[in-house]
């Protein structure tokens, strides 16, 4: 907290409550306290986020997992074709692709 309020007793803080009572008057004080109270949180926040920062930069980098994609699994060792779709490698290529020697 703010370091002059740790001297400030009871007697202090009531002539300085009336003393805003007087100044702002009665319709503006929760106003006054609601903002007080949003700014505290923010800063408040503000403090945590920069926190989790520093402890996060001070943590070691640990390299991400690789996850194993369907194009890199193994194979197995047959492939099942049905009968039907079985063809020879040659009888697919289309004739504009092959090779003229």
């Amino acid at each position: 907290m703010l370091l002059f309020l740790d001297n400030l007793g009871g007697g202090e803080l009531l002539v300085i409550m009336v003393f805003v009572l007087f100044f702002f008057g009665s319709k503006k004080v929760p106003d006054l306290a609601r903002g007080l109270g949003r700014a505290s949180r923010e800063f408040k926040d503000a403090m945590n986020g920069v926190q989790r920062e520093i402890e996060q930069s001070m943590k070691p980098a640990v390299p991400p997992q690789k996850a194993v994609t369907e194009a890199e699994k193994p194979l197995p060792e047959e492939i099942n074709v049905p009968e039907d779709q079985k063809t020879e490698i040659s009888d697919n290529t289309p004739s504009n692709l092959t090779s003229t020697p």
